[in-house]
């Protein structure tokens, strides 16, 4: 075959496939070009399988270029690719989620996809042609893959729905929702929303999925050009596979009805509320099939394959048991929520913090508050500029009773944390308002279920409890599903052992106006659109719950910052004076901060001057110190000055920073001085008042218009001439200077 593109219109612009160029000795491998931003798939399978595994080995990595967006890294002395940025982490996750509940989860060989970005036109994100070329290359390669799905990002911008928004657009809309599966079913979605309400966001998934299918059939034609036949990779091939086969048909005949009958009594018999018996439970159940399997005669390296079996009964039980009878393995009913619980304040010296649980789960967020100087710079392919919000979330391994080393933020790690931002980002105030750089922390104390949501919850309460005026409080909670394949149960705030095969973890937040983040993970092979509706439609009764608990911790955002925060002063100045205060090489700029005492200046390009101090005093110090740099003089003003300079003509005062008059010699006094020396000297301090500011922007002022000012007879018998006026009256108030 010779056709090597393919193309469509998707969304008002051109989506084009093509193959056979690029990376041929991968699996599969094509290229999507978007608009003008061009994304590399390639998917490997490794020829050997990995011993020992008891999970499916996919990794996906997405490769931001710095070339595909024409720039060179920021660094001075790096400027080579690093480590991915969080953008590209959660760019992998978001194709990762879609395309894994399509693998056959027994294949043990090493899959992987790599999406390498070759040219980002800033127009168009490179995660929707990032996914498609993905689900391509997976389709028409010979890894074994349930394919193909496509995906479309839904934007609504005045009252219309946009497919696939630009940046531009994006940023006018009032919510971004992905959907990634099929025509008929959902497999993933992402959303971030300005409290949406759950009406618009299930319009929006509809509309999304009923634009997939030209993309599908755009794929399905590439693999009938260009596809290869798949590999059966389950199958047993040599006879010593066929003997494992059999014998693991053998054991599992043998010990699946009492492993079942085991499972009811240990799980099912009383409910088993706590992590803990669960966990005590599983062990029994081991010991017992273990125990019965020596009953039985299976030999002793057969009873580890047997053990092996029991997660997967213990699935398949849970399931039965809620598809059947409503049951739930803690006794709950499908929609009921564990015991809940908010706390703020609970720390002294940080600027907030927020203490959510949810069952076992516990998370504790705390807030802190920094100078606008103290935003995250962001040096990416695609985001480039600053961070005002940021939220980071913690997973030590005490919180799941395990004893692990210490690593830096595992993708995991990122992901919870950006999904806890992305909640919560629309609810912060613009910097006009609230000037100050936020960053929340939220340490995972203890895990069973849900840690996003809780940091989502707990995350709230710090900010409130930090007297950030958030638009509204924003809670959490996890839907998930009981499904054999053919019957759907969805439950309400999953934990542990509901999250199994034929499961989703169906995360949705928001306030009690609407919804303000969704990211849906599915283990089955997609959801239909009524399981959709009747999760969004459930989690806001649950939603409204968590509210409720919320409130009573704290019902609004504290009135005032916590004494501990430092404050920030805003000023607005003409732009054309921003050079005045930042001085030569920011000399000026530097005093100011260094004799004042003030944490730092910030000034932005439209003349906002923001100011942070952690003392009251400092700041207005800083505050006076750059309205009187910037300010302009009126006629008719009166200024203590000092004398900084003498001319034969007059002499310089000094009345702001940076801002010199001449004191003309006829204003000096009120009778004719012949020389300047004769009434001041530099560094005296006079009174003066602006009589003029000429055409060339020179300010004139006098010293014998002015009040204040005090002189001698002395200095008038110097200055003054025979026939020279004499009119002379002292001033009353001694507060000039005095020469003798």
């Amino acid at each position: 075959m010779n056709k090597t593109s393919y193309s469509l219109e998707f969304g008002g612009k051109p989506l084009t496939i093509e193959v056979g160029k690029f990376a041929q000795a991968a699996n599969g491998t094509c290229t999507v070009r978007y608009g003008n931003t061009v994304v590399l798939a390639t998917a490997v399978l490794s020829k050997e399988v990995r011993a020992g595994l008891d999970f499916f080995p996919l990794m996906v990595d997405f490769e931001e270029k710095l070339y595909a967006a024409g720039r060179i890294k920021g660094s001075r002395f790096i400027k080579r690719e690093g480590r991915p940025t969080d953008e590209a982490v959660l760019t992998a996750r978001f194709i990762d989620r879609a395309i894994r509940p399509l693998f056959d989860q027994r294949i043990k060989n090493d899959v992987q996809v790599i999406l390498s970005v070759l040219a980002f036109d800033s127009q168009n994100d490179a995660d929707i042609p990032g996914l498609i070329a993905a689900a391509c290359a997976l389709h028409m390669s010979d890894i074994p893959w349930n394919g193909p799905i496509a995906v479309a990002r839904v934007n609504r911008v005045e009252d219309k729905f946009i497919l696939n928004g630009t940046y531009a657009e994006r940023e006018l809309a009032k919510f971004d929702v992905d959907v990634a599966g099929t025509s008929d079913k959902v497999i993933m979605l992402e959303a971030g929303c300005d409290e949406a309400p759950e009406e618009q966001i299930l319009d929006a998934i509809a509309y999304g999925r009923n634009n997939l299918a030209p993309v599908i059939a755009l794929i399905e034609q590439v693999r009938a050009d260009h596809g290869k036949a798949k590999l059966d990779l389950i199958t047993p091939k040599t006879e010593d596979d066929k003997l494992k086969a059999e014998k693991r048909l053998q054991i599992e005949a043998v010990l699946k009805p009492f492993a079942l009958k085991q499972i009811d009594e240990l799980f099912f018999g009383a409910p088993r509320a706590t992590k803990s018996e669960r966990v005590e439970a599983k062990s029994e159940l081991k010991a017992r099939a273990a125990e019965f399997m020596k009953s039985q005669g299976v030999e002793d390296d057969s009873i580890k394959l047997g053990l092996s079996m029991l997660s997967g009964f213990l699935d398949d039980a849970i399931t039965s048991s809620i598809l059947d009878n409503n049951r739930r393995v803690d006794g709950r009913g499908i929609n009921e929520t564990r015991a809940l619980n908010g706390e703020v304040a609970l720390l002294p010296c940080v600027h907030g913090s927020g203490y959510f649980t949810r069952g076992e789960t516990q998370v504790l967020s705390v807030c802190t508050l920094g100078a606008p100087g103290d935003k995250q710079t962001l040096d990416g392919m695609e985001l480039v500029g600053e961070r005002r919000f940021m939220h980071h979330y913690n997973f030590p391994p005490f919180s799941v009773g395990e004893a692990k080393p210490l690593r830096g933020a595992g993708r995991r790690e990122i992901g919870h944390g950006a999904l806890a931002e992305k909640a919560l980002a629309y609810m912060i105030p613009d910097q006009e308002t609230f000037p100050y750089a936020m960053r929340v922390v939220s340490e995972t104390f203890m895990s069973n279920g849900s840690s996003s949501m809780a940091s989502t919850c707990a995350a709230s309460l710090a900010l409130m409890d930090a007297g950030v005026p958030i638009k509204a409080a924003v809670a959490g909670i996890a839907m998930g599903l009981a499904s054999d394949g053919k019957r759907y149960q969805v439950i309400t705030d999953i934990q542990d052992l509901e999250d199994g095969t034929g499961g989703m973890d169906f995360k949705i937040t928001g306030s009690k106006n609407g919804i303000t983040a969704i990211q849906l993970d599915t283990k089955t092979d997609g959801l239909p659109h009524d399981v959709v509706v009747e999760a969004i439609t459930k989690s806001r009764e649950a939603r409204l719950q968590v509210l409720e608990v919320m409130s009573k911790a704290i019902a609004e955002p504290r009135a005032e910052l916590s004494p501990n925060a430092p404050r920030i002063l805003k000023l607005r100045i003409n732009p054309d004076k921003i050079r005045e205060v930042i001085g030569p090489g920011g000399k000026m700029i530097n005093e100011i901060i260094a004799k004042t005492g003030v944490s730092g200046i910030d000034i932005e390009d439209d003349g906002l001057v923001l100011i942070t101090a952690v003392g009251a005093e400092a700041g207005k110090a800083a505050f006076d110190w750059i309205s009187n740099l910037t300010r302009e003089v009126q006629v008719g003003e009166a200024f203590t000055g000092e004398v900084v300079r003498l001319m034969d003509f007059g002499a310089f005062v000094n009345i702001l920073p940076g801002k010199d008059g001449l004191v003309h010699v006829s204003e000096m006094a009120p009778w004719r001085v012949e020389q300047v020396t004769d009434i001041v000297k530099v560094g005296d301090k006079v009174q003066v008042k602006v009589i003029e500011i000429d055409d060339k922007g020179r300010t004139n002022l006098s010293m014998k218009q002015a009040e204040g000012n005090v002189y001698t007879e002395d200095m008038k018998s110097k200055a003054q001439k025979p026939g020279g006026p004499s009119s002379y009256k002292p001033n009353s108030k001694p507060t000039g200077p005095r020469h003798h």
